[in-house]
């Protein structure tokens, strides 16, 4: 089973909120998650994010791929290069 980091759309019609799940990738963008992890309002000024970090480095330590746009809030936030630095410790 392929998992991926990706947004889950929640608001109503022309206000957007996400959700940030872990879904099989086969799954509808709203269907069936294994856990949410956090959240994303892009209307906020500037954008609200919350994110369990520790969800997340989970996670990607399985091998969940993160959707192009989720990659950017993780880089953002720097989740992923806390991931990077942890995961080349390990290779140490």
């Amino acid at each position: 089973m392929a998992v991926k980091l990706r947004l889950k759309r929640m608001g109503a019609k022309k206000k957007p909120f996400y959700r940030v799940v872990a879904a099989d990738s086969r799954a509808k963008r709203d269907g069936k998650v294994l856990e949410s992890v956090g959240t994303y309002n892009p209307i906020a000024t500037p954008a609200e994010i919350t994110l369990n970090k520790e969800a997340i480095m989970k996670w990607l330590s399985n091998g969940a791929e993160p959707t192009d746009t989720v990659r950017n809030i993780l880089s953002k936030e720097g989740i992923l290069k806390e991931f990077h630095e942890s995961k080349a410790k390990k290779a140490n």
